[in-house]
């Protein structure tokens, strides 16, 4: 299912493959773009366990290799 950048805030997702012990994360934020017309390419996501925030292009939460939508 894709998904849209200014409806992730307070999504919930899991990593494939965790990264320092990390698997669940939320998102926190949606970077806005310095030139107002231009689209949403950054989001912020928070590792629920370490409170670490992660800064990644949107886009990369539908690689099915890398992140699956939910807690699982």
């Amino acid at each position: 299912m894709p998904v849209h950048p200014k409806k992730l805030i307070g999504s919930k997702w899991t990593a494939v493959a965790p990264v320092n012990r990390e698997t669940h994360f939320l998102v926190i934020g949606v970077c806005s773009p310095e030139d107002p017309l231009s689209p949403v390419e950054w989001i912020d996501l928070e590792a629920v366990y370490t409170k670490r925030v992660e800064r990644i292009q949107w886009w990369a939460l539908d690689d099915p290799l890398r992140w699956r939508q939910g807690w699982q």
